[in-house]
């Protein structure tokens, strides 16, 4: 096979250096609350995480998370920026367990197994986490100039590329990465499984299927 040149290398070195959790949303802006705003963001996280479980993701807008924090709006808006940010907020618990899993937990999801069976794994386990909040994932979903730029994206996206590069090191990881990561678009998982009816196992065998495929897996006979 003919070798592609080797991009991507920053990803690789972020990856390589000691595990950092990332969120979802702004904290890199406001790295030190203070207490008394810490507990505001907290007051206004759990008003909305209240609509969400009463009327869904549609239910969640900065007027209906002021009226139930019984704040004004501006300090909904000036704490997560818009709709997008608070909703990305709510995700931010659920990503942070993802992000330790796939980096530091137990194999095969983490470190210690072979790198296409934890590309198999992550697939798996980002569509039961997608499934099962589905509606939330696809409120939040960035509009098309900040959807491959939102950090946690990117720390996925480098994963998965580093072990498409141990797996299959003649092949293109930057792209092949892209590819494998478009079959875990919220999006599409919603078309699939809520607009064609298929079930989470079909899909899981498609990712698993395609995994192989791109890193070369002869199938067992």
């Amino acid at each position: 096979m003919s070798a592609f040149p080797p991009p991507f290398t920053e990803p690789e070195q972020q990856l390589l250096a000691p595990p950092e959790l990332l969120q979802l949303g702004n904290a890199e802006h406001e790295p030190c609350l203070r207490a008394d705003a810490a507990r505001n963001r907290a007051r206004l996280l759990e008003a909305a995480a209240r609509l969400v479980a009463e009327h869904g993701a549609a239910g969640v807008t900065m007027e209906a998370v002021a009226a139930a924090a019984k704040v004004g709006k501006g300090t909904v808006f000036r704490r997560f920026g818009d709709r997008t940010g608070l909703l990305t907020a709510l995700l931010d618990h659920s990503e942070k367990k993802f992000q330790a899993a796939f980096l530091s937990g137990p194999p095969p999801l983490g470190p210690g197994a072979p790198p296409v069976e934890r590309l198999r794994a992550f697939g798996r386990a980002m569509l039961r986490r997608s499934v099962d909040e589905l509606d939330l994932q696809l409120a939040a979903e960035p509009s098309a100039d900040r959807r491959f730029s939102v950090p946690a994206r990117r720390v996925q996206l480098s994963h998965v590329a580093l072990l498409l590069r141990q797996a299959a090191p003649d092949g293109d990881g930057e792209l092949l990465s892209q590819t494998l990561m478009g079959y875990l678009n919220p999006v599409l998982i919603h078309h699939l499984t809520r607009q064609c009816g298929m079930p989470l196992e079909r899909l899981e065998a498609g990712w698993d299927d395609l995994v192989d495929r791109v890193a070369g897996v002869q199938p067992s006979r």
